[in-house]
């Protein structure tokens, strides 16, 4: 595995790729005691890929809420998205940590190797170019183009994440632990979409809230397109606000 590893990241370099985006989102809890190793694991990864972009997307989820602890970062969309992947991976049950990389594959969040297979792996595949940038401290602007071949439907989602945020449960499974979280999804909202028969590329404006209760320079905007029909990742930018 580490031969293929190697392989494939050497491949990215030589095709010249300038650091492609990958997507790793982790549905987690603050109030399930599986979970604190995956919020790490996700903490360590953009620092473990320095040719890739991994973007961490943490999407709390709300079904843990009724077993003694609230998670404040917890809303039912992000329980819904993971329903949808559990239909598109063919799971009889959702489950936390799952951390699921480019839309491509899904596996226990604390697994350290498989996450790095899978990074590596979707670095590699073929990208959209998606660029964001900021015309005022309020309006960002989105591009999409190149869509890979064979690709007819594209939902686009811009997401507000805030990373270094501490929590210390008072109550469940956690009551006591400090909890640190990075890339934590505060929205995630549908902004557009992309039919390829109709059209090649996309442009528009997006109003950006930034709540003044968080902390602005930890305020990542996450610009991504998503394969409506596979749920694979195709193409992702950054910027800070």
């Amino acid at each position: 595995m580490k031969r293929l590893t190697l392989f494939l990241l050497g491949s990215i370099l030589a095709a010249g790729q300038n650091r492609p985006p990958v997507v790793v989102e982790l549905f987690t809890s603050e109030g399930c005691s599986s979970c604190p190793p995956a919020d790490q694991l996700l903490t360590r990864l953009p620092r473990a890929f320095p040719d890739i972009d991994v973007i961490p997307l943490s999407e709390h989820v709300d079904y843990w809420n009724q077993l003694g602890w609230t998670d404040r970062f917890s809303a039912p969309l992000f329980s819904a998205r993971q329903q949808d992947y559990g239909q598109r991976f063919h799971l009889e049950n959702v489950y936390t940590p799952e951390m699921v990389v480019n839309g491509m594959a899904e596996f226990n969040g604390s697994d350290w190797n498989r996450a790095q297979q899978e990074i590596v792996k979707a670095a590699h595949e073929p990208k959209a170019v998606l660029a964001i940038q900021m015309r005022s401290p309020d309006t960002a602007h989105l591009q999409a183009q190149s869509m890979p071949q064979g690709i007819r439907n594209v939902d686009l989602f811009l997401a507000v994440t805030e990373a270094n945020l501490e929590t210390m449960p008072r109550a469940g499974e956690n009551g006591g632990r400090l909890l640190r979280h990075t890339g934590v999804v505060r929205s995630l909202t549908s902004v557009g979409h992309l039919d390829t028969r109709k059209s090649v590329s996309y442009s528009a404006d997006a109003k950006i809230t930034v709540n003044p209760q968080w902390s602005r320079e930890n305020v990542r905007l996450v610009w991504f397109a998503q394969d409506r029909s596979t749920r694979k990742i195709i193409g992702a930018a950054t910027v800070r606000p």
